[in-house]
Parts: C-alpha cells; structure tokens; sequence
C-alpha cells in the first residue's frame, strides 16, 4: 500500500481568513507533533483550498483503524490543550471520516489534491471498489498524477468526544476518494472525464459530493516533529 497504514483519518472544513495565520501555527506548531506522538499515527498531511477559499483537507494516514478508539489518543480528543480549545470553535462545517483503506495506490503527498465524497448504491459496493481499482492501476501512470486512494467510513465504538462537543459535532462522508497529482490541471480533467458524476454512477455510485481541489500546505511524519 501507498498509505501508510490500513487505515485513515479524512477531514474537511472551512477555516475563516482572519484565523488563518493563527491556525497554521498552531496546527503546523502544536496539532500536527501532538497527534504524531501518538503511536499508530503515521503520516499527517495538510492541504489547503487551490482557488484560495477557505477550505482545508487533512488526513492522517494509521497503522490500525484500532488507532482511532485507543487511549492516548483519546485521551488528547477529551483534554484538548488551551490553544486547541481556542481554535476548535473556527473548524466550520467540519466533516470528518474515520475510514479503513480500501485500496491504495501510487504516492499520498503530492502538490495537489483532488477529494470526492461518495456512497455506493445498495448492492454495488464490490462493483464499485472493483471500478476504482481497475480505474487507479490506470489513473497513477497518466502524466499529471501519481496516486488514487480509497478510504470508507467505520465509526469506532466511542463516545462523543470533548473536542468534537466544542465543535458541535461533526458530519461524516460514507466513502472517500483522495487522488493526487503534480499538475493541477490533470486533477481538473478527472472531475469531466474518468471521475464525473456520470463515470462514478456508472461504476456503481448513489451520490458523489464533488469536495474540492486543494495544494499542499505541510505533511510531517513522527521523526519530523519529535524532539
């Protein structure tokens, strides 16, 4: 696998411009070296909205989806710190999947980044893994791109965390799809061609929530932030 890991953490949401330079500094500064301390987190990558909006897409790549309701991390999602307390308010519209790999192709950090949230129809979900899987071994040699990614939603057994109720809870997207690439063009081309709302459908989709294009802003793995 690409990914480090079989499991990941996909997360998207709306960060106002007068916050955004505080933001960037406490998550590049203090978010990011928390949450790599923690074990089974492997890799965290930040990307942030190509057209210069307010969006933002993060995702942590995980040893486990087991990560996701273990005690140290948990225990950072119920005592977060005084900046995080300040700045959890900030993350609008926050979506937020704790998703098992389905499958996992080429490279994960790349300058762009194409996301798609989607579901697959009742009875079509092999069909549609199959789809994308097919589509990816093709896609990450096309000149543009390197890698395709498919992650699906899992809820871990917890409950509501101490960060999530600052938040006022989170939305979740059912399956995700991450393809990254060198040019952003190539990403553009995908979302009327292999990857439209038609080809998705066609594979054995119910809906696709186009999420956004985004550039790399910071990707860090533990060693990089340890002291």
């Amino acid at each position: 696998m690409a990914l480090l890991g079989k499991a990941a953490l996909a997360m998207w949401w709306d960060m106002a411009p007068e916050m955004r330079s505080d933001f960037e500094d406490w998550h590049s500064h203090e978010h990011f070296p928390e949450r790599l301390n923690v074990p089974g987190f492997r890799r965290a990558t930040r990307w942030t909205s190509s057209g210069g909006g307010e969006g933002i897409f993060v995702m942590y790549e995980l040893d486990t989806h087991e990560i996701l309701s273990s005690a140290p991390y948990l225990a950072h999602l119920n005592a977060p710190t005084p900046w995080s307390t300040r700045m959890m308010p900030h993350h609008r519209n926050m979506v937020r999947s704790q998703c098992r790999v389905l499958l996992s192709c080429g490279g994960s950090v790349a300058g762009h980044a194409l996301t798609l949230r989607l579901s697959p129809r009742p009875g079509a979900a092999e069909r549609l893994q199959a789809g994308l899987q097919d589509l990816a071994q093709r896609l990450v040699m096309r000149p543009g791109l390197v890698g395709l990614h498919l992650l699906k939603h899992e809820s871990p057994s917890i409950a509501l965390t101490t960060e999530q109720k600052i938040r006022g809870g989170d939305r979740v997207a059912d399956w995700v799809l991450v393809v990254c690439g060198y040019e952003m063009a190539a990403l553009q081309v995908l979302t009327q061609d292999s990857l439209s709302e038609a080809a998705l459908q066609h594979m054995g989709a119910a809906s696709a929530e186009f999420s956004g294009l985004y550039g790399l802003s910071y990707s860090a793995v533990p060693t990089d932030t340890s002291n």
